[in-house]
């Protein structure tokens, strides 16, 4: 476990990807919400 601590957190390249799948899995998350507050709230056509 320590050496993929070391790995993701002890250098720049391991901390930048690690942003980088937070970020993504945030805009992921935001998106699907999104998507599915839409359709629960959409009126439908006549």
């Amino acid at each position: 476990m320590e050496f993929w601590l070391k790995l993701m957190f002890g250098s720049d390249v391991g901390l930048m990807s690690m942003i980088v799948v937070i970020a993504t899995s945030i805009l992921i998350s935001f998106y699907a919400g999104y998507f599915i507050y839409k359709v629960k709230t959409d009126k439908p056509n006549e």
